[in-house]
Formats: C-alpha cells, structure tokens, sequence
C-alpha cells in the first residue's frame, strides 16, 4: 500500500507544472484571454516546460506588455529621460569617498567613469549596474529575455504589441517613482552590497520556477529584503495593478489578447491576478 502510495505521489510530481500560465474569461469577455508570467533572469528555454503556452499564444490576436521595446520613437524618449537637469551635480550628494567609490565601481564594471555617467539619474545607474550583477552571477542575458521573445514572436507574425503604460508613466516608473535623495542612496547601497541583489534575485527566481507568484510577493514584502526592490516599490506596483484592470477592460472584452508581464507584478493579495479577480474575471492556471 505505501508503495502504491508513493507511485501516485512521484506522479503527481511528474505532471505538476509550474503555474505561470493564466486564463482570463468572463465580466462579459468574447473570448478568453492570457497572461504570462515572466522572470528576467530565466532565460527562454524555460518556456519548452510551460504546456499549452504557444497554443494559447497562438489564439490570440493582439500582445500587451508593459513596455513594447520595439517603439523605437518611445526607447529614444527615454534615453532622454534618463538624464539629470543641468541644474544638477550627482557628486554633490555624495562624500568624496563615496563618490570615488562609486567612480572606480563604475569604471571597472561599465567600462566607464563618472567622468562619462554623471549626467545620468541615480536610478538609471543602479538598473545598469543591477543588469551587469546580474550577468556576471545568474547568467542574465536580455537578448534570451521572455518579454524579449514573445514581442519579437508576435512581429514576426505580424501581431500588434501594445503598452499598458504611456511612456510618461514609463519615465516615472524607470527614473522617478523614487525621490531623488533615496535614489542617491540606492545607488550606493547596491555597490556597497551587491551580494544582497543577487541573492533577491535568485530567491525570485527560484520561486518563479516553481510558479510560487505570490511567495515572490512576499519575498519583496519580506523585512529582510534589503534589494533595491523594496516593500515602496510593491506599494507602487499595487496601485498601478489598480489602474491596469481599467486599461486591459477593453482588450479583456474583445477577448483574444495574450498579456505577458513580470511575475512581481502578478502574485500577491494586491497583485494583477486578484485584482482581476475583484473585478469580477474569472482568473485561472492553465496548466494546474
């Protein structure tokens, strides 16, 4: 009998499949819709483990992102927005012994000094030094990016790519959502402790391969998560779920869009997937 027991158990093991992969139907929706979730440190080939993912891709007719890389016109604005006001001198709030800190990081990861950077914001200093992290120790590579392919996918197939935000709600999401004294000191704390990235990181991921959306949730909520991804930035994210459920109404209704975002985003009691829910859509994993 505990043989029996334990060859169904080993079974169940085999067909569980991390649940990444949502539904989205009723609230007087035509058709259904689905959202993906995705992580930026698993690389695509993950997506040959998720069943079903390109028959539900497939069934659709139009992509939402939060960002659609291919606005070339949007990524030039932005390379814009990255910048400080003239008005502004980053060494000023920074010692001199942090600055040169700061400096020689830079140079010796980027290839380039403050000399070259100090005109950008501090926020866009840390993404890119969190992106140069994140290659050098979980093998980060945007080109394998999910988001990455399933917009790339669906220009090939001559599907249309939406953004849920405006580029204005870009910019302040990238650069601004953080006052600018506390992106100072983000800055500095991601190279005074970069082990503490990477470790976030890896949690988050190593839930996300198991499709644990809402403990990734509460690893950012977690008091001991000291990342650049805090428990301000979740608040945030929350209130803009908010503000997405009325965007995506429409595509929802019309039925037969394929959403891809983050998983940050989704899990959680204020993640997409429950406000969702609480809009009165029926939500469900596909390949539970």
């Amino acid at each position: 009998m505990k043989r029996k027991l334990l060859y169904i158990v080993l079974l169940i093991g085999t067909i569980t499949h991390a649940q990444v992969l949502y539904r989205v139907s009723g609230n007087s929706a035509k058709a259904p819709s689905y959202i993906f979730a995705t992580n930026k440190i698993v690389g695509i080939e993950f997506l040959d483990s998720v069943p079903n993912l390109l028959q539900c891709f497939s069934r659709c007719s139009v992509v939402y992102t939060e960002f659609a890389m291919q606005d070339y016109e949007a990524l030039a604005t932005l390379r814009v927005a990255a910048l400080l006001p003239d008005s502004i001198r980053l060494n000023r709030y920074y010692t001199d012994e942090e600055y040169k800190q700061i400096d020689e990081t830079m140079q010796l990861t980027l290839g380039m000094g403050m000399d070259k950077l100090c005109r950008m914001k501090p926020s866009y200093l840390t993404a890119m030094y969190r992106n140069e992290l994140l290659h050098k120790w979980l093998d980060y590579d945007d080109q394998r990016s999910m988001e990455a392919f399933f917009q790339a996918l669906a220009a090939d197939k001559g599907i249309p790519v939406h953004s849920i935000d405006e580029i204005g709600e870009t910019m302040y999401m990238l650069f601004d959502r953080e006052p600018f004294h506390w992106q100072c000191k983000e800055l500095l704390q991601i190279i005074e402790y970069p082990e503490r990235e990477v470790r976030q990181e890896r949690a988050l991921a190593e839930m996300y391969r198991m499709g644990r959306l809402t403990d990734m949730a509460y690893q950012i909520l977690s008091p001991d998560n000291q990342s650049t991804q805090s428990y301000s930035d979740y608040q945030i994210y929350a209130a803009r779920n908010k503000e997405w459920v009325k965007r995506l109404r429409e595509p929802l209704v019309a039925g037969s869009a394929f959403i891809t975002l983050d998983a940050i985003y989704l899990g959680g009691e204020k993640g997409l997937l429950e406000q969702l829910r609480a809009a009165g859509y029926k939500v469900r994993s596909v390949n539970k």
